[in-house]
């Protein structure tokens, strides 16, 4: 099981399969390695490594929750590439792995071949932090997968129109996991007090400039057309700052595209040419 330690002596989870150009996947918020696995099948010519964040997936979590930022996760995955020795990489970043990308694009440009953000920009809008915070850290109340498909597909099916009740049952086994005492998420549940903490303490910086750090990386941008985290307001701000940006809506997703969808596969296979 592929494993590497961190300066602090965290012991984290990275998933490495195929051969070809590197490409890092990092995934949501509360998300884990397990979430790129609708893509997987349509990136078979490439390397695709997908990291546990710390507190995530098969990871290690931390004892200090104050430790779960955009910021150490940066140098996480700073860490991550300089284990596999891997000087440069394009990453396909996911709404919080969007964010380290560009955290990344300000501290580390070097380290960056080219970035994909799936559904996430330097604008979050506020509907999609209160729905977040709503989720995050709550133990989920259905105690099955199959209960939790059918709960996922309830509520999701205004974002995300007509997905088959198949797939929120695959979704929902990347999320939670099933136990002799119901479902148990497959993060640290401290994430809830460690975002909390970072909002109501005034931790969220202007991330413009993160953007802005990506001017000279061939950049892509996947949005959900019916996101409520990524408005079309921000995507046209940030073309007008970054004008080779390579953009396009999927159509009856939200907040996050499968990343299986014809319209992101084109986009990530762009913005990977520029690479």
């Amino acid at each position: 099981m592929p494993r590497f330690t961190t300066a602090d002596g965290l012991n984290l989870y990275y998933a490495d399969t195929g051969q070809g150009q590197p490409l890092l996947c990092l995934a949501g918020l509360t998300r884990n390695s397990l979430d790129f696995s609708f893509l997987a099948p349509h990136v078979a010519d490439l390397r695709m490594i997908a990291l546990d964040y710390r507190g995530r997936g098969q990871s290690d979590h931390d004892p200090d929750y104050r430790n779960y930022t955009v910021a150490q996760e940066a140098q996480d995955v700073v860490a991550l590439l300089d284990h596999l020795g891997l000087d440069r990489v394009s990453i396909l970043g996911t709404s919080r792995g969007g964010l380290i990308a560009m955290t990344l694009a300000a501290t580390h440009p070097d380290r960056l071949a080219a970035v994909i953000l799936n559904d996430v920009g330097p604008v979050i809008e506020p509907q999609g932090i209160a729905r977040i915070i709503d989720y995050v850290g709550r133990k989920p109340v259905s105690k099955t997968l199959d209960q939790a498909a059918a709960v996922l597909k309830q509520m999701m099916e205004p974002q995300f129109p007509g997905v088959p009740l198949a797939v929120w049952r695959k979704q929902a086994a990347f999320q939670y996991e099933e136990t002799a005492d119901g479902l148990a998420l497959r993060y640290d549940p401290a994430l809830r007090t460690a975002l909390l903490e970072q909002i109501e303490t005034g931790e969220t910086p202007d991330l413009w400039p993160l953007f802005d750090a990506l001017h000279d990386t061939p950049t892509g941008v996947i949005r959900g057309a019916n996101s409520d985290l990524l408005s079309r307001e921000t995507v046209d701000a940030m073309r007008a700052r970054h004008p080779g940006l390579i953009t396009g809506d999927v159509p009856d997703r939200g907040h996050v595209p499968f990343l299986d969808e014809p319209q992101s596969l084109d986009i990530i296979r762009k913005t990977l040419e520029l690479a």
